[in-house]
């Protein structure tokens, strides 16, 4: 079978073409943009990528080999709901479905258990660390994570493996299509604005979910936000369980989430916290996830106020004393319109902030775009943010704080043409 991707570029479709060619699968596709992440791709034997997403080029891959099944991302129909691939695939009655149809057959076909990794922040953190200890007890596994990691391949298909760990994202409701035999709620604030028009219908969706999944791993906050009742199917984390602290692991939040790690594939495994608390200590990091590019400058996908406040968690203890200056692009307009008055303290530590424009996607044309000058209003101290451009004189601020031995965190959520992409061109090793 033929499986074209369309926005093959994107943190988890990628992956999950790279698990469809190890399945058996044959795989091509497209994305609007190069990338990193298509550059990853190709690197690992997903070759078959056109850049630019035309009729013509679709209709020539479909002439050459017929497309079976197109898959697309979340982001290809809200952008263009008359998409020139969509129109194409449509007219010639090609199957047309998003990523959760094509996992779901996957998983039944290989007779996978769906571990699943959801909550608004540290899904990707929490699924790498999940998937590091099973590599670390030398366990078959099959998995997708929404990052670079540098112990596997972003995904993964391994005929042996019982279980498939999978980063479950709530955009578009996508976990929703799911029936895990195991989850994990790694936290809950309300997000993604455009899809779940109230704090109330995204809870709801996050109570579905779960109400879908067998059995449930989950902090005592988020039991009392999701106003869930304690079962035998639910295992009740408490934040402040003095275990949580034997992990070694540089910031609280990383500690956190390593902790959900643990549990589950204590759960699953058997193996004893303790052996399991050591091998964690070893935990390598992940792509954007607090990412030295070069000495002294970090890369992390911080772009909401509560990942913010987890990246300077890490930050400050890895910075031992020294200054830490961040570089904050925020993670498309719309969302700023919601949380703006969240930002409040979440940069509580930093010496300095460089703020610059939000990363558009997906943007609602009748939004005013909100300047970092005015989204640096809603700060407790606001004194302690600039706004600026990403420009040579962003750049050569750096320079002069790295010079200076401060510790330069850039955090960004954004993809091809984000702040992250912008400091590894300017700084190479």
């Amino acid at each position: 079978m033929h499986i074209y991707f369309s926005g093959v570029g994107g943190t988890a479709i990628g992956p999950l073409a790279m698990i469809a060619q190890q399945a058996g699968f044959s795989v091509s596709g497209s994305d609007k943009q190069d990338s990193q992440y298509i550059q990853y791709l190709r690197k690992h034997g997903v070759t078959n990528i056109h850049i630019g997403q035309t009729e013509h080029a679709i209709a020539q891959v479909h002439q050459t080999t017929p497309i079976d099944w197109y898959v697309y991302s979340s982001a290809v129909e809200k952008e263009n709901p008359h998409h020139p691939e969509l129109e194409f695939v449509r007219d010639n009655h090609i199957k047309t479905s998003k990523r959760d149809e094509l996992l779901n057959l996957i998983l039944t076909e290989k007779k996978l258990k769906l571990v699943a990794i959801a909550g608004t922040h540290g899904k990707t953190t929490t699924t790498a660390m999940t998937v590091w200890l099973f590599k670390q007890l030398g366990l078959p596994i099959s998995y997708s994570v929404g990052a670079k990691i540098s112990f596997g391949d972003m995904g993964h298909y391994d005929s042996q493996s019982e279980y498939f760990v999978y980063e479950a994202d709530e955009f578009d409701r996508n976990f929703l299509a799911f029936h895990p035999y195991l989850s994990l709620i790694t936290g809950v604030t309300w997000d993604h604005h455009e899809i779940f028009p109230s704090r109330d219908d995204y809870q709801q969706a996050f109570r579905d979910f779960l109400h879908q999944t067998e059995w449930k791993i989950v902090w005592q906050e988020d039991m009392g936000y999701l106003g869930l009742e304690a079962n035998k199917h639910i295992s009740v984390e408490d934040p402040d369980n003095p275990t949580v602290n034997k992990i070694a692991l540089a910031g609280r939040y990383n500690r956190l989430d390593a902790w959900l790690a643990i549990r589950a594939v204590h759960e699953l495994t058997k193996t004893p916290v303790a052996k399991l608390i050591e091998l964690m200590n070893l935990f390598p990091g992940s792509q954007r996830r607090m990412e030295p590019i070069v000495p002294g400058l970090y890369s992390d996908y911080a772009h909401t106020p509560e990942k913010i406040r987890g990246a300077m968690s890490v930050a400050l203890e890895m910075a031992q004393g020294k200054k830490v200056v961040v570089v904050y692009e925020p993670l498309t307009n719309r969302r700023q319109h919601y949380m703006a008055d969240d930002y409040t303290d979440c940069f509580k530590g930093a010496s300095h902030v460089y703020w610059i424009p939000s990363y558009l996607a997906r943007e609602d044309p009748s939004q005013r775009v909100i300047s970092p000058a005015e989204l640096i209003t809603h700060l407790d101290d606001p004194t302690i943010a600039t706004p600026m451009e990403r420009n040579d004189k962003l750049r050569q601020l750096i320079q002069k704080h790295l010079k200076a031995g401060d510790m330069v965190v850039g955090m960004a959520g954004g993809g091809g043409d984000s702040l992250d992409e912008w400091l590894r061109e300017r700084f190479k090793p």
